[in-house]
């Protein structure tokens, strides 16, 4: 039988969207990081990305749940790897804590999807 095909590239999309909204905030406004171009390209690419995928393909049962997770995820890892970098910001324990958690929810809900699906 032919495996359902999950949308993976959605969710891979709003983890970079994630990741480079906090990394275009951090190099815009946060005199610790320095300035980069790449976040913001990362972005606008992912951002437009995500956006023809919209357009083109409906999204499954319980796939834009698992994109704001996703989203989330990239915001708290690229703000977990910043604390570590830069100690002077603050302590990474609760985004790290958040990411585990998020990782785990993901996790269970795409075995749960996989799982209704068969």
């Amino acid at each position: 039988m032919k495996k359902p095909s999950r949308e993976s590239g959605a969710l891979l999309l709003a983890l970079i969207a994630g990741l480079s909204i906090n990394g275009s905030f951090a190099a815009l406004f946060s005199s610790v990081v320095p300035f980069s171009i790449f976040p913001l390209i990362a972005l606008m690419l992912a951002v437009y990305c995500l956006h023809q995928r919209y357009l083109n393909q409906p999204m499954q049962d319980g796939m834009p749940k698992l994109a704001v997770a996703c989203f989330l995820l990239g915001i708290l890892g690229y703000s977990a790897i910043i604390r570590v970098e830069y100690p002077q910001i603050g302590s990474n324990f609760l985004p790290s804590i958040l990411c585990v958690a998020l990782v785990f929810w993901i996790g269970l809900q795409l075995k749960k999807c996989d799982s209704v699906a068969q």
